[in-house]
């Protein structure tokens, strides 16, 4: 055997497609029944609601330089895009619409409209560029003035970029959402970063969703590394390399607490050491309905977008990220709903639909935030409790055990800021090679981090072919 893959999540199936490409022979193994990791699709309040566990929004795969050059359409895959990628709405019973154009984004900005134009414009018209600079490991760049230009923003914190750059509250607040993806405090260098690739998939890509459910591009995936050849071997959990084959390469979908665990002696101990320190940061509480209606929002124009930011101001954004950075639970937290049903009704019986949210909570956390999450859609949109008929609730420790990659309920496969962007899980020239011959790490434990992009798979596969 050419090579082994561990885990069947987005980066494991990208890297065993990778190695394919390259004629190795390659088998997957995935401890679960189905692939996807962060990408499956289940009913999991009433029959015939598709809910996905994780993952529906696929900016980051639509913008992915390796998983846009994939046949994928070829087996089943319909993204699926929504009228607008996000709305913010406000307590003045407005909302805030981000859209495909830049120029429309900015005309909602009143007097920010300027000041927007000059923030993504040039990052628009750059794109292609940037976005495959910043969807890789640390490396010398191709376009240094592209990447200094973002970079001078990007490393920035999210709440000093807001309050430098836009003067009113629409602004501030649509950015704030935004870099809360980040799952850091808004006060945190570098959360900036986050927003603002987001906002550029926005308009350079689109936020889509996946007729059917995210388990239709994690399907496509396996059946396309099927055609190229390779194997896929679910229900089989790994406990230890020792279990496994000998192959020439081994590459695992995993975190650094289980790449520990499957490694045992064979890593050195100050290598281990330094797996030890890695960071796990914020969780989130995750809710799924299924609704008797479209939810009644106050302002009619969010029902236009796939993605709902709930959070208000900046200020409200900010105190809520910064109490989960800080281990605490927030009164009003930010969260982050979407809507796939009004722009894909087969997830849903006719005249049903589907919708989910999730805020962030401490790592680890137990406490139920259906009340306080329920509460803030209620907030922007009066009479939504009425239309639920069915909800699944999800607290961290339910979220990693339906993927155990995301620790404590950490769905970024450990904290992103400053130290852990780049040397993900450790500082080293090439991140996903470990100190045992042949092994190495293709999660999002590695550059660029959390995501349905597969870029980190395709870069750990790179390195396996090197």
């Amino acid at each position: 055997m050419d090579a082994i893959v561990v885990g069947a999540g987005p980066n494991g199936l990208a890297a065993a497609i990778a190695l394919a490409r390259a004629g190795r022979r390659v088998t997957v193994h995935e401890g679960a029944a189905e692939v996807g990791g962060g990408c499956r699709s289940e009913e999991l309040t009433l029959p015939g609601f598709v809910h996905d566990t994780c993952s529906t929004v696929h900016a980051l795969a639509a913008m992915s330089p390796f998983l846009r050059a994939l046949p994928l359409a070829g087996h089943g895959l319909e993204l699926v895009h929504p009228d607008a990628p996000l709305a913010h709405p406000l307590d003045d019973g407005t909302a805030v619409m981000l859209e495909r154009s830049v120029e429309r984004t900015a005309r909602g900005l009143g007097p920010d409209a300027d000041a927007y134009r000059r923030l993504f414009e040039p990052l628009v018209r750059d794109a292609e560029p940037l976005v495959r600079q910043i969807l890789g490991p640390l490396r010398p760049p191709r376009h240094p003035l592209i990447l200094g230009r973002f970079g001078l923003d990007a490393i920035r914190c999210a709440s000093g970029l807001a309050r430098s750059r836009f003067t009113g509250e629409r602004a501030r607040g649509l950015l704030a959402g935004c870099c809360a993806h980040s799952v850091l405090s808004l006060r945190a260098p570098v959360s900036a970063a986050f927003g603002m690739v987001l906002a550029l998939a926005a308009h350079h890509a689109g936020w889509p969703v996946a007729r059917g459910g995210s388990q239709r591009l994690a399907d496509a995936l396996a059946a396309h590394l099927r055609a190229l050849g390779g194997e896929i071997e679910t229900g089989r959990p790994v406990a230890s390399l020792d279990e496994l084959p000998r192959a020439g390469a081994t590459l695992l979908d995993v975190t650094p607490r289980q790449l520990l665990a499957l490694a045992g002696d064979r890593l050195p101990a100050g290598y281990r050491r330094r797996l030890a320190r890695y960071r796990y940061g914020p969780g989130v509480f995750k809710l799924d309905w299924a609704l008797r209606g479209p939810i009644p929002w106050a302002a009619p124009e969010v029902a236009r977008a796939g993605t709902v930011h709930l959070g208000g101001s900046l200020e409200e954004i900010e105190a809520s990220e910064e109490a989960a950075a800080r281990g605490e639970h927030a009164d009003r937290p930010y969260v982050l709903l979407v809507q796939p049903t009004l722009f894909d009704a087969s997830r849903a019986p006719e005249g049903m639909h589907t919708a989910w949210a999730y805020c962030h909570v401490p790592h680890g956390s137990t406490r139920d935030m259906t009340t306080t999450i329920e509460a803030q859609v209620e907030r922007f949109a009066p009479g939504f409790t009425g239309l639920i008929a069915g909800r699944h609730a999800m607290d961290c420790a339910e979220v990693e055990r339906r993927n155990p990659n995301y620790v404590g309920g950490d769905i970024n496969g450990g904290v992103q800021d400053l130290r852990q962007l780049f040397a993900r899980p450790v500082a080293r020239p090439v991140p996903y090679a470990t100190p045992e011959p042949g092994l190495f790490l293709c999660s999002s434990s590695t550059p660029p981090g959390g995501g349905v992009h597969g870029m980190c798979g395709y870069w750990a596969a790179r390195a396996a072919l090197r």
